[in-house]
């Protein structure tokens, strides 16, 4: 095979799960090196704000205006965003790496330091820093293996007051490390 391409099959595969497929550490390695935005997801059901770094955010229809998320039982978030009606999609720019490492951190308060959040008039906890928020209500919700993947549809935001030109540049996440997209970066335009 060419280069370090690997080609698993089903019947030589020892890890592979008994429903067949890739196994968990294939599909990782798989998805480590595509790279995704990243996002802060907040919101508060009533015991709290809780908030996580998502990398699964994208958009699903202009119209109506839907995105979806994933979010894994095993984060501290998952409870909370499961059962809220309503919540905030933040789109992180490279600049806001310290919101994307706060949601990604076990373990700690992230609302601690109030000086960084407030709540809309609506209640959501939300990052005004952010420059590009979306409120939305969630629609949906389906189980997927040991995740629930959220529908939501968006209801307000805030977005940037520059053109793509003068944009920030937005964070990604590409083989466990967060980069800055920008001009640097373009290879070509569609």
């Amino acid at each position: 095979m060419a280069g370090t391409e690997r080609l698993h099959r089903l019947e030589n595969d020892d890890q592979t799960s008994a429903l067949g497929g890739l196994s968990a550490d294939e599909f990782k390695l798989a998805f480590r090196h595509h790279p995704a935005g990243v996002a802060l997801i907040t919101a508060d059901a009533g015991d709290g704000p809780v908030a996580m770094t998502a990398t699964s955010v994208f958009s699903v229809s202009a119209e109506p205006p839907l995105l979806v998320f994933s979010i894994s039982d095993q984060s501290s978030a998952s409870a909370t965003i499961t059962k809220a009606d309503t919540l905030i999609v933040h789109l992180l720019s490279a600049d806001q790496l310290d919101l994307a490492k706060l949601g990604a951190t076990s373990g700690i308060d992230r609302f601690a330091d109030t000086s960084q959040w407030d709540r809309l008039i609506t209640g959501e906890p939300y990052f005004p820093a952010v420059r590009t928020w979306i409120r939305g209500r969630v629609i949906d919700r389906m189980r997927a293996g040991s995740s629930t993947v959220v529908a939501v549809h968006a209801l307000q935001a805030r977005l940037p007051e520059t053109d793509a030109a003068e944009a920030a540049a937005p964070l990604v996440y590409y083989s466990r490390t967060w980069h800055g997209l920008g001009a640097h970066s373009e290879i070509g335009r569609q």
